[in-house]
């Protein structure tokens, strides 16, 4: 981890356990989120792919030929996020775009080969990023920690609704 990361990172540390350590969940979320993207970006940063083209991957990996507006949703991002990011990821070699049966509206999305190439060099890079934030953490603690965010999404999409 590059050592202004690593700064970072403890000053968040700092930050949450002298000067609010009971400060509303939702900002101690989103500093975790935060310090684990950082140490994720770092690593992709490694092989040429950027965080946002993580997200993208993600989904593509899973599944393919989606709409850029249906990769948009699944990565939970804005429509012209997804087309300035997929502009670069095919300019990479990492995507192409192909209309079906000569529907020219929608552009489907696949990886190339390239693409499908970087699952196995970048899965086990995030699944490092977990492992190291997790060290130390009992499995019942993660359990529960798992538990717990999924049901504080699970009330917020009822919210939403």
């Amino acid at each position: 981890m590059p050592r202004t990361q690593n700064q970072e990172t403890r000053s968040v540390l700092l930050h949450w356990q002298e000067d609010v350590p009971d400060d509303r969940l939702a900002h101690l979320i989103r500093d975790a989120g935060r310090v684990l993207t950082k140490s994720l970006q770092a690593r992709l940063a490694e092989h040429s792919v950027s965080f946002g083209h993580w997200s993208f991957l993600r989904v593509l990996w899973v599944t393919e030929g989606l709409t850029q507006r249906e990769l948009s949703e699944q990565a939970g991002l804005m429509e012209p996020t997804t087309f300035t990011a997929l502009k670069a990821m095919e300019a990479n070699g990492l995507i192409e775009r192909r209309q079906l049966n000569g529907n020219r509206k929608n552009i489907h999305i696949y990886l190339t080969q390239k693409g499908r190439d970087l699952k196995k060099t970048l899965i086990p890079l995030a699944e490092e990023v977990n492992d190291i934030a997790v060290e130390g953490v009992e499995c019942e603690d993660l359990r529960v920690t798992r538990r717990t965010l999924l049901k504080i999404i699970s009330n917020l999409a009822i919210v939403s609704e």
